[in-house]
């Protein structure tokens, strides 16, 4: 062999022996499987990781940064990519509960798998994931020599987006997430919470979020320097008490940070990414977990006609209980929901939140006795759980709590958190919170108990692995119109919902009040018509939906005909006409029968509609039972003027509507066998 033979050979063979990782690219794509979303991805020449994603041949999101900063490092820069792998998956998984049977999860994967050149060369891994209708990502961090117990002191996470978009925002301190969301561009926005949704042209309209929070802290983001007209939103994080972000310990993977994207408004609702990149259900039978509607003595409290805590004008008392489970019953509602039963009321609670007890009845109230009436009347009681924020107080009592509700028949259960900080030291939104609010959700599975989470963290779809999780408040609700100082919740806030905290999850509102005058503050009220009030059953989503009003307000009310008729689980929805904060229009299939529901409202301003039944099924006919406010009704003057007609209808027919101002409407469409 000569020697150039040689050096020609030994050259093959140092080649061939080189890792593979020293050969990966740099930069790779992956597109959704229809094409339609391209995202890029990979490190810059200083191996600052970065992605990047266009719709066709339009720019969504410039090259955008990613990583994260370590209390003892930095895992965002000095990276090169040792590999790219690819997957990908089409499924379809069926919803206990929701706004459709079922979910279709097709969406294709790439992971960048980054190490670092120097120091302790740690290693991270980015996975992608797109859809046709949005894309998500999250960071794993393999277990590793270099990485055991760490702390996050920042994420680097940021999106990039092509110009300066206008978006419709709530501000990150919104105390319970109870604000009202407002629409600026981006560069004018503070520091918000997620859902963030982005109207950046007629047929570009985006929702940023999270999904799948798990152990780690919730998402806020804040606008960063913008380059050429370009605005950049990075991610900011809901701190510890001491600082830190995240503790965690490898392995151990962050939540997806996820974009969905749509040509409509309406897409967004219907749109079900966040679900998709939540785990699969964790409970292997889901048989008794029920939706449904319930009535309650809330609302009473606001109106001052009773109190929450013992006393003269007490509310939870075996004989007010007994008259809200004989309504239930006469009206068809599987619960009832008291507040005020149990020890802890008396105290100034948003202080010692940890006096509360949760197995302990008040003297008046017989919790077992009255749970056996409302079972022989086919009702359940709704296990009210006020914590006052004392965390480790609640958690100390979980298992005996949810033990004796088990016991009693009892399958759901409301929780709530009014203070401002969990066990007087740390936010609710914050890693510690998250993981309490894990905690009940998981408990509470054990026990066979459903969860309505009042002062929660924001949604984030985890209710497709926990689906006993069925509601959230985290919304400036109902209750803002019984004492607001500004009068109560703006007429548009309603149409604004649908699309943005909605899309987080299904919302506990506390519709349907039929005396919209301030018994308290006369210029406090419900700022719709009654026709807007039987919308909201339609257009804001829950699978147990709440007749919210005193129960002596809907004797002889022919309206509430239609509460008693509406189901609260769905075989199909679909959004027939929409504009965010102006007007929508939400039409919904009962998931066991071939009727529909059909809502619509209205902001401050009147409007008349043209509504097209084309969702209805092709060669059937409807009894169509219409709701509407009268000619003459107006939110401010005469809010009470309803019309209800009937008419047969098929999926030809196009319906005139007016919508009076912050008005509305509720049909209910019967099939004709």
């Amino acid at each position: 062999m000569t020697t150039e033979r040689f050096k020609n050979l030994f050259l093959v063979l140092c080649f061939a022996l080189l890792p593979m990782t020293m050969m990966a690219k740099q930069e790779a794509t992956v597109s959704s499987p229809s094409g339609n979303l391209t995202l890029t991805a990979g490190v810059d020449n200083a191996g600052r990781p970065y992605y990047s994603l266009r719709r066709g041949g339009e720019v969504i999101l410039l090259p955008s940064a990613l990583g994260m900063k370590l209390k003892d490092g930095s895992l965002d820069s000095d990276f090169r990519v040792v590999a790219f792998a690819r997957a990908t998956k089409d499924e379809t998984w069926r919803q206990p509960w929701g706004e459709e049977v079922d979910v279709r999860n097709h969406y294709n994967e790439l992971t960048m798998k980054l190490a670092q050149k120097k120091g302790l060369q740690r290693q991270l891994n980015i996975v992608f994931r797109v859809f046709d209708d949005g894309m998500g990502f999250r960071y794993v961090f393999p277990e590793q020599k270099q990485l055991k117990d760490f702390v996050i002191t920042d994420e680097a996470t940021e999106f990039c987006f092509k110009g300066d978009p206008e978006a419709w925002t709530l501000p990150y301190d919104a105390s319970y997430y109870e604000g009202l969301w407002t629409k600026e561009h981006l560069s004018k926005k503070g520091k918000v919470c997620t859902p963030v949704t982005i109207e950046a042209k007629p047929d570009l309209y985006m929702m940023l979020h999270e999904a799948n929070l798990t152990d780690y802290s919730s998402l806020n983001v804040k606008p960063v320097e913008t380059k050429g007209g370009n605005v950049s939103l990075k991610a900011e994080l809901v701190p510890w008490s001491n600082g830190d972000l995240v503790r965690a310990k490898a392995p151990f993977v962050s939540p997806w940070r996820m974009l969905s994207v749509e040509n409509k408004a309406g897409g967004l609702i219907t749109n079900r990414v966040m679900l998709n990149l939540n785990d699969p259900c964790k409970i292997k039978d889901t048989s008794w977990i029920t939706t449904g509607k319930y009535v309650g003595v809330w609302w009473s409290y606001h109106m001052q006609t009773a109190t929450w805590a013992p006393g003269p004008k007490h509310g939870a008392t075996t004989e007010n209980t007994k008259r809200y489970i004989d309504f239930a019953a006469q009206h068809g509602f599987k619960g009832v929901l008291v507040e005020g039963w149990n020890y802890g009321w008396e105290n100034d609670w948003g202080k010692e939140g940890d006096k509360f007890n949760f197995t302990k009845a008040y003297p008046d109230y017989d919790f077992e006795g009255l749970q056996k009436y409302a079972l022989s009347k086919g009702v359940s009681l709704i296990a009210h759980n006020e914590t006052g924020g004392a965390a480790k107080n609640y958690e100390n009592q979980l298992e005996e709590a949810f033990s004796l509700y088990e016991k009693m028949g009892i399958k759901a259960v409301k929780t709530g958190y009014v203070n401002n900080l969990m066990d007087d030291k740390e936010h609710q939104h914050s890693q510690y919170g998250v993981r309490h609010y894990r905690k009940v959700i998981e408990a509470a599975a054990r026990h066979h108990i459903m969860v309505v989470n009042h002062e929660p963290a924001m949604p984030t779809g985890l209710q497709r692995t926990y689906p006993n999780l069925i509601a959230s408040e985290g919304v400036r609700g109902q209750e803002w119109n019984a004492w607001d100082g500004n009068g109560g919740n703006p007429p548009y806030h309603l149409c604004v919902l649908p699309f943005t905290r909605q899309l987080a999850g299904p919302i506990d509102f506390t519709p349907g009040i039929f005396n919209l005058e301030g018994k308290v503050f006369p210029n406090t009220h419900p700022h719709t018509t009654l026709a807007k009030q039987l919308a909201e059953y339609v257009v804001i989503y829950t699978p147990w939906q709440m007749a919210a009003d005193e129960i002596e307000n809907y004797k002889d009310q022919p309206a509430f005909a239609f509460i008693e008729a509406m189901p609260s689980n769905w075989q199909k929805t679909v959004i027939p006409m929409a504009e965010i904060g102006k007007y929508i229009v939400t039409a919904r299939k009962d998931r066991d029968s071939e009727n529909w529901f059909v809502g619509g409202m209205s902001d401050e301003n009147a409007r008349d509609i043209k509504l097209k039944l084309d969702f209805l099924s092709p060669g059937k006919s409807y009894k169509a039972i219409i709701y509407k406010d009268g000619p003459d009704a107006e939110y401010d003057k005469n809010p009470y003027s309803m019309t209800i007609e009937q008419q047969v209808v098929n999926n030809e027919t196009v319906l005139n509507l007016h919508l009076a101002k912050s008005g509305g409407f509720a049909i209910q469409l019967v099939c004709l066998k």
